[in-house]
């Protein structure tokens, strides 16, 4: 009977430490469950708050990059101070007049001369170069430009030298340059006898750069932008030597670009023979 029992009281002692085991293996697996729950963390707050301040930072940065473009544009509009008129004249005048301490001056009240055949697009964009005259000296360069018609590569050096070419050195460079009448930015024309005449470094740049760049960023802005676009020599009757060039520009379906400008070909401290090309500093 003894041993009865305890055979009994043993079963029953497995069974209840088996039954142990089972729940405290169940009440261990609930506890790391309920854990996990706690220290679970959503880190999307985080992320786009680093977000923020990295945008934050580059728009930061933009406004010092405009901040230093805006310095740059008062800078160069400071070359202009004082050396523009609103005063305006007639294109059959243009080679009567005198330099009087004013580089540009508008022509035909700013508006170009156009008409509305010159304005069409329907043969795309195109450039022409005017035959050179009995003395050897450019005419007028025409041209309907688009981005298909700017250079893709680097301008090689110049080696023309046009009418009234007697250059030499003054204080901060060369006192004349080989100006082109149609900006190699715009068409990518380069050594073209037809394009190319004797300007100061006045007139080059600042003074006809000046007007380039607005027609080079219009046309950069779209491949559907179009500008007409003409630069005349002027000179004055056998002189070899352009007394000025008349810019006009029209973008096509805007006024984006309008002008009608004329440009004096002058350098500021220097007497030009327009004869010749020779000159005379002081």
């Amino acid at each position: 009977m003894n041993k009865k029992i305890r055979i009994f009281l043993t079963s029953c002692l497995l069974l209840l430490g088996s039954a142990g085991v089972t729940l405290n293996s169940s009440m261990q697996t609930e506890v790391v469950a309920k854990v996990k729950q706690i220290v679970k963390y959503d880190y999307r707050p985080e992320h786009k708050a680093k977000k923020l301040e990295q945008k934050n930072k580059d728009t930061e940065e933009d406004i010092q990059d405009l901040d230093q473009k805006i310095a740059q544009v008062r800078q160069e509009l400071k070359k202009y101070s004082g050396a523009h008129s609103v005063e305006s004249v007639a294109a059959n005048k243009l080679a009567q007049l005198n330099y009087s301490g004013q580089d540009v001056i508008t022509v035909n009240n700013n508006d170009p001369s156009f008409s509305n055949s010159d304005l069409s697009t329907n043969q795309g964009a195109w450039q022409e170069y005017g035959n050179l005259d009995n003395l050897n000296r450019v005419s007028a360069a025409n041209a309907l430009l688009n981005q298909s018609l700017m250079p893709k590569s680097k301008r090689q050096a110049l080696n023309i030298n046009p009418t009234g070419w007697h250059n030499k050195r003054i204080a901060g460079g060369w006192l004349y340059n080989r100006s082109h009448l149609i900006g190699y930015q715009l068409t990518g024309q380069n050594n073209n006898w037809k394009n190319l005449m004797t300007g100061t470094r006045q007139l080059n740049d600042p003074d006809m750069v000046r007007y380039e760049d607005q027609v080079a960023d219009y046309l950069k802005a779209s491949s559907s932008h179009y500008v007409r676009y003409r630069v005349t020599p002027i000179f004055r009757g056998n002189e070899l030597l352009a007394r000025g060039v008349e810019m006009e520009g029209q973008s096509i379906n805007s006024n984006a670009v309008h002008f009608n400008v004329y440009i004096f070909n002058v350098e500021k401290g220097v007497t030009l023979n327009y004869n010749d090309g020779t000159s005379k500093v002081g």
